[in-house]
């Protein structure tokens, strides 16, 4: 028998289709689902069961999924050189497939959590598959991506170990979504120019000035939150960013980058001496799909309070 399906939007401009109700389910019946931009540790996605649905990244004229079939490597070698990337979302039927997957493994109930749709189409591909699938999902857009996307992806999974019912696995991502911020620094806003994810007169505002760029999600989108003279005030107005927002809260923080391994590191050293109440602290290159709309040199921080 299928279940009713249902898909809500974290935030301004959210949108839901048809409610599924309230699953009064244990924890080993709910299961959690996110896509590849979510950018969770194999182990930690490992032992709490979360599977993540691979976006695609057309290089040229191949389709790669993310995570499994182009390394990071590989494509700041093909950005370097200029050749064309893009991305694009998981088919429903993708969605559909790793539905049923989880329903056959036993699972009675689905939250299915996805990076921004203001990003990517991914969470409307998800709805499309839940309303077949063989058991009620609940389609998510937390208006999130990276780490910001796997802390409530955590949350929900953590919800679900502990007993809780399918919305209230809900409820943890979307408190975990309002609460997080996510700050970024790239080298240059050419690539999210191409790709559609910046305005263009926002992207050659900085060019003109030969500004260096630091970036916020506000709204699930990609904004320009200040313009910086030079890379080094950059990255450090960067940090400064990251420990006022976590205060003297209890925080997880991820620090992800692209090509730059000596800036994530020095970063994290620096945070862990500033955030007194740092619970979990993650260092992680960003994959294939976030790196083709930022370039090589990225450098973020996602501070989540807990």
């Amino acid at each position: 028998m299928r279940g009713p399906a249902a898909g809500t939007r974290q935030g301004p401009g959210c949108r839901a289709c048809a409610p599924a109700g309230n699953l009064q389910l244990m924890s080993r019946h709910v299961a959690i689902v996110t896509d590849s931009t979510a950018y969770l540790p194999h182990r930690t996605m490992e032992r709490h069961g979360i599977t993540a649905v691979p976006l695609t990244v057309v290089l040229g004229d191949q389709a790669l999924e993310e995570g499994t079939e182009i390394s990071t490597r590989a494509l700041a070698q093909a950005l370097t050189k200029r050749r064309p990337v893009t991305t694009s979302r998981p088919s429903p039927q993708v969605f559909a497939e790793t539905y049923r997957r989880v329903a056959e493994s036993g699972a009675r109930g689905i939250v299915s959590l996805h990076l921004s749709g203001e990003l990517s189409g991914t969470y409307d591909a998800a709805v499309l598959a839940a309303r077949e699938a063989p058991v009620p999902v609940r389609v998510v857009d937390t208006g999130m991506v990276a780490m910001a996307l796997g802390f409530c992806a955590l949350a929900a999974a953590e919800t679900a170990e502990a007993g809780g019912t399918v919305d209230e696995a809900v409820t943890a991502a979307e408190k975990r979504a309002a609460g997080t911020s996510a700050y970024f620094y790239v080298d240059t806003l050419d690539y999210l120019r191409r790709g559609g994810r910046i305005g263009a007169a926002q992207a050659l505002l900085g060019s003109a000035l030969a500004v260096k760029p630091l970036l916020s999600l506000d709204g699930g989108r990609i904004e320009l939150l200040e313009k910086v003279r030079t890379a080094s005030k950059a990255i450090a107005r960067l940090e400064e960013l990251a420990a006022e927002r976590a205060g003297g809260a209890e925080v997880d923080i991820a620090v992800h980058h692209l090509a730059a391994p000596e800036r994530a590191a020095a970063l994290a050293d620096r945070l862990r001496e500033r955030v007194p109440g740092l619970g979990e602290l993650h260092v992680s290159e960003v994959g294939a799909v976030i790196g083709a709309h930022t370039g090589p040199g990225l450098l973020g921080a996602v501070v989540s309070p807990r």
